[in-house]
């Protein structure tokens, strides 16, 4: 009778080894997998600057930026045939640091859509094409603000090559005058002919400064 008694416990042993294997691994199975480790920040390229950077070199030119969360903007002054625009313009990094975006600040969308020609938006979309450069006109919902923008690498960045791609980017702004200002659009969509110096045309008093001066603090981050 022992050995039997004996025979039945190994016996019951055995199926509650055999039984607990799939339950242990079941269990094992069911534990939270670890959090996988936070990625590391993308390294800022050779020659290249870092947020805060990029606001002494802003600062570097002579200019005045004012933080917005990861944005600086600044007042720019743009000189093309002998006529001076002072820009809203802004600086950011993209998220990976790996380039920079500039941008030019421009006039306001109507708040009617009605007002809105197609014809305006198609000659904004076809002037794309035609600036080259990586510049380009866009939207920016938040405060329904059309801007000039273009991004470039964020490498071998010196005050002399920052100048230049703000002035460049701001003689684009002048030269397109006709296309993005909002004032100039007929029912057509058309570009109301401009007349021979729209600086002095357009300012109170004949002011020789042009202005394209718009706000952009209240567009919140934009992410890049």
């Amino acid at each position: 009778m022992k050995s039997l008694a004996r025979k039945w416990i190994l016996a019951g042993a055995t199926l509650g080894v055999l039984a607990g294997a799939p339950l242990a691994r079941l269990a094992l199975a069911q534990q939270p997998a670890a959090a996988p480790a936070a990625a590391a920040p993308a390294a800022v390229p050779a020659g290249g600057v870092n947020e805060e950077q990029l606001g002494q070199l802003v600062a570097a030119l002579g200019l005045k930026p004012e933080k917005q969360q990861q944005r600086y903007d600044f007042a720019f002054r743009a000189t093309l045939d002998d006529q001076e625009w002072t820009l809203s313009m802004s600086s950011v990094l993209s998220t990976d640091q790996q380039s920079i975006w500039i941008m030019a600040w421009l006039d306001e969308l109507p708040k009617n859509a009605a007002d809105v020609p197609r014809n305006a938006l198609l000659r904004m979309l076809a002037t794309n094409d035609a600036m080259g450069s990586g510049k380009f006109f866009a939207y920016i919902p938040n405060n329904r603000r059309f801007v000039l923008q273009r991004s470039f690498p964020n490498e071998g960045m010196t005050q002399a090559k920052f100048r230049q791609l703000l002035q460049d980017l701001g003689s684009t702004v002048v030269e397109t005058y006709p296309v993005w200002t909002v004032s100039n659009w007929n029912a057509n969509g058309a570009a109301v002919a401009q007349p021979a110096n729209p600086a002095t045309a357009t300012q109170p008093g004949g002011a020789p400064t042009q202005s394209a001066a718009n706000d952009p603090k209240n567009t919140g981050t934009i992410q890049r």
